[in-house]
């Protein structure tokens, strides 16, 4: 299970990519535009960046772009439910196009760049239709049918596109995205090259990173969506006709980034496989028995802040555990308390008690209730941990355990009929104030205590972790 950032998400890079948009697939969120007649329809580029929310276990497929006026005209991008990509049109009943990688997109902690670049005016069949991730060209396809010489795209055609969903007679389709979705462009009728939506690092040639894309040539149907007016997500920054955003609120706008990626609760770490995790995987809610999950970031020094809204308890209080377990933690029985190696430490809010190694303590610090914001402040290089009731003090400087023989030290929460909102600095839900760490970073309710940061890509990298 991935313990750290994965790639594209660490080094710093000369263009910051300040938002991104978080779809939830409980929402049933989605963008959509009309689309007018296109400057070309035989060329087009189309460049997205998501971070994954969603596992994928093979209960349905999620939709990134698509529009279906039945199903024998219509075109869909998306993650199928094996975890393929998938590219496919359909005009008048037969297949036109489809690209369906062997590759598998499951990693839940990093982002992704998806870029197709399309141009029927080739002569070269495999030249019309290409498919880059991460900056390289995707070569191993399950399904490879490329579009006829001068074929015109259904992507471009003058109908009603979606991001996140796709349309069928005025219906919807149940096939929603979970995630996050960061600089999204479309250029109709301009021939691009890979190298005009993103760059390797000059330092690690592997990690492909965004750049300013605000010059490219967009065209008629073209479009730019940067995601930095929470009040308006779908808006165009390339100056043509808006999305219109159905389920999104200024709550889904975030910091979590290509280019600042934060940690999040990982649906990879999903004890007892009885939780749901939803909001970009910052949403926790367990209908029955004890579960759990972990984050998707591990710590090894500095200190660290986060948030916990105890968002509804059993019965109106108590019950939910916040707090970390040790990387090596192999949990008995699909019980989240007992582990065969490893550690485990947690602030029980059943009682206000301490549980470290599943052995709970008498002490009585106080619960937090029904709605109220338990602050965590970790600190690694002491190997202490302090826990707060809405900014106050209840836990102070109490040492982890030290079972752990990994050193790496994971949030992880154990809930039980409940529901928690984590927030590593982009919360999923409002705020009565914001604050961020002294780098600027994260948006939280409370200020972090002197010295504690965001668990973020930028901080990692200048402060360790």
């Amino acid at each position: 299970m991935p313990l750290i950032l994965g790639t594209n998400s660490i080094k710093d890079t000369g263009f910051e990519v300040a938002n991104s948009c978080r779809f939830a697939v409980g929402d049933g969120a989605y963008l959509e535009k009309s689309y007018g007649t296109p400057t070309n329809a035989k060329i087009f580029g189309l460049s997205w960046w998501v971070k994954l929310g969603k596992a994928y276990d093979g209960s349905g497929s999620q939709d990134f772009w698509g529009e279906r006026e039945s199903r024998d005209n219509r075109v869909f991008m998306a993650i199928n439910a094996d975890g393929t990509f998938n590219y496919f049109e359909k005009n008048g009943g037969s297949v036109s196009l489809e690209l369906k990688t062997n590759r598998l997109f499951r990693d839940n902690s990093a982002w992704f760049h998806f870029l197709l670049l399309g141009d029927t005016t080739q002569g070269t069949a495999s030249n019309r239709l290409k498919l880059y991730i991460n900056g390289v060209q995707e070569t191993s396809f399950s399904t490879e049918t490329y579009p006829a010489e001068d074929y015109t795209f259904r992507l471009n055609a003058n109908t009603t596109k979606y991001f996140g969903r796709i349309g069928l007679g005025g219906s919807l389709s149940t096939n929603y995205y979970d995630g996050y979705l960061a600089e999204a462009v479309f250029v109709d009728g301009t021939v691009t090259a890979h190298t005009d939506y993103g760059e390797f690092d000059e330092d690690s040639p592997r990690i492909w990173k965004p750049i300013d894309v605000s010059g490219l040539t967009f065209g008629d149907n073209g479009f730019y969506l940067d995601f930095e007016d929470s009040s308006n997500l779908g808006n165009d920054a390339n100056g043509g006709t808006d999305f219109t955003e159905t389920n999104l609120a200024a709550t889904d706008q975030t910091t979590d980034t290509p280019t600042n990626n934060f940690c999040t609760m990982s649906p990879l770490w999903n004890f007892a496989n009885n939780v749901t995790l939803s909001e970009g995987n910052c949403k926790i809610v367990s209908s029955g028995s004890w579960s759990g999950a972990g984050a998707t970031i591990g710590l090894t020094a500095g200190k660290w802040y986060y948030e916990v809204k105890m968002t509804t308890l059993p019965g109106g209080g108590g019950n939910g555990r916040t707090g970390f377990f040790d990387s090596e933690v192999t949990h008995t029985s699909g019980n989240i308390f007992q582990q065969t190696n490893g550690a485990t430490y947690f602030y029980n809010n059943d009682g206000g008690e301490t549980q470290i190694d599943n052995s709970i303590t008498t002490a009585d610090y106080g619960e937090v209730a029904q709605g109220g914001i338990l602050g965590v402040a970790l600190n690694m290089d002491d190997k202490q941990v302090t826990f707060y009731d809405d900014n106050v003090a209840i836990i102070t400087n109490l040492a982890l355990s030290t079972n752990g023989t990994s050193g790496i030290v994971i949030p992880s929460s154990a809930i039980n009929t409940e529901t928690q909102e984590y927030n590593f600095g982009n919360p999923p839900y409002s705020l009565t104030s914001a604050a961020s760490d002294e780098n600027g970073y994260g948006n939280f309710e409370f200020a972090p205590p002197s010295g504690y940061l965001a668990i973020c890509s930028k901080n990692l990298g200048s402060d360790g972790g």
